[in-house]
């Protein structure tokens, strides 16, 4: 890339004598508009119009090599360079340019700017895949640009998402969308449970769900039992300090690893309690994975009138499957626990069993987690379907 003339370098530097510049910053000017130039914001642009980020990468820091040493560059060099090295296609009309206009979103007195991240972050509670969600975020901005839009309303913003995502996806998906978004700021909390046997992947699909949802609360009642030992003393609950599939039972006549477990379920069932009450008071939705949250055991009738409640439990139905992945774990583990969960997986899977019956009985839904990705759509999709069922849905008003 050719260097600017020396008249072109001393304008830039007669402007940009204030106290940011530094020797070595490149800046970029655009009409009376002048920044810096950043490889991390290049990366960012060109992998919003779809470029694979080890090509944005290496563009960027091509780019810059060019530039170096130069003080000012336009935008429009930038642009050709940029098209030197990844072809006309960058720039048209289904890839914008880069640095295109800011747009603000007004809610209240608060300003923000516009972000296809943080709106598809909240069009994952539509039960979409991310990559799906950040399809339908980039379809929104392109329509807000082609509007000459600079400043709008989230009120618009959501109804506009409503309608680009009831055309691209499906009315369902624009409604699950809408119902969430009410949730955001609630009457009352939403709290999803998810128990189900050890191993099943009940921790990674709570994370993966609160993440979607943008629920802040993650609990798991292996943190529970572990604060209420602390507090009890082996002689007092001995079936507090075991773990789920070897907890010592009292009950004669009946399987051992199943009988004690219960028993264990039963005392951490306080401290989960305590945890939806503590999310009732706050008024904060919540949620709460573990081997403890057993149907049946956890009463749920107080929570009926103060919270949104949604209890699924978990499971690998396919025996050999978990078996592998106790396998696996404790092959690639150092730490004892990983061997002792494979050492006791038949305790574990007749455990399972008896959540499935239990789930059977008291008509709580079953995941069956062959898929990660699946299995947080369908959580997903089964709380917010709930939630438009249970609020008489009417997209006017949330509108």
């Amino acid at each position: 890339m050719a260097a600017q003339s020396d008249a072109k370098r001393s304008s830039g530097r007669d402007r940009g004598s204030t106290g940011r510049d530094r020797p070595g910053r490149i800046w970029v000017e655009d009409g009376e508009r002048r920044r810096p130039f950043m490889r991390g914001i290049m990366i960012h642009s060109l992998m919003a119009r779809g470029i694979a980020f080890e090509d944005a990468y290496l563009t960027a820091n091509t780019i810059r090599d060019r530039v170096r040493g130069v003080q000012t560059v336009t935008k429009e060099e930038i642009a050709k360079a940029v098209v030197e090295l990844l072809g006309e296609g960058v720039f048209t009309e289904e890839h914008p340019p880069p640095q295109a206009p800011d747009i603000a979103v007004v809610a209240r007195e608060d300003r923000y700017p516009f972000s296809k991240g943080i709106l598809s972050q909240s069009l994952l509670a539509a039960a979409l895949e991310p990559n799906e969600a950040f399809d339908v975020a980039r379809s929104i901005e392109r329509e807000l640009l082609e509007r000459g839009v600079r400043e709008i309303a989230r009120s618009d913003l959501r109804r506009l998402a409503y309608e680009i995502l009831g055309a691209e996806v499906g009315p369902q998906a624009a409604e699950r969308y809408l119902v969430w978004r009410r949730y955001q700021e609630p009457d009352r909390p939403v709290i999803i449970l998810l128990g189900g046997a050890s191993g099943v992947g009940k921790t990674s699909l709570a994370l993966e769900v609160a993440h979607r949802l943008g629920i802040s609360r993650v609990l798991s009642t292996d943190s529970i039992r572990q604060i209420m030992r602390i507090m009890l003393s082996p002689e007092l609950v001995p079936a507090l300090h075991a773990s789920s599939y070897d907890a010592p039972s009292a009950t004669p006549g009946e399987d051992a690893a199943v009988a004690g477990f219960h028993a264990q379920a039963s005392t951490v069932s306080v401290g989960v309690r305590a945890s939806m009450d503590r999310a009732l008071s706050e008024n904060t939705s919540l949620v709460l994975d573990g081997v403890s949250i057993l149907p049946g055991v956890l009463d749920l009738e107080p929570y009926r009138d103060r919270a949104d409640v949604f209890f699924l439990v978990v499971a690998t139905l396919d025996e050999e499957e978990l078996r592998g992945r106790f396998a696996a774990r404790a092959k690639s583990a150092k730490q004892r626990a990983a061997r002792h969960y494979l050492e006791n997986v038949d305790a574990i899977l007749r455990i399972q069993e008896h959540f499935l019956e239990l789930a059977d009985r008291h008509d709580v839904p079953i995941i069956d987690n062959v898929s990660l990705d699946r299995s947080v759509l369908f959580i997903i999709r089964h709380v917010t379907e709930a939630l438009r069922k249970r609020g008489d849905f009417d997209a006017a008003e949330l509108l």
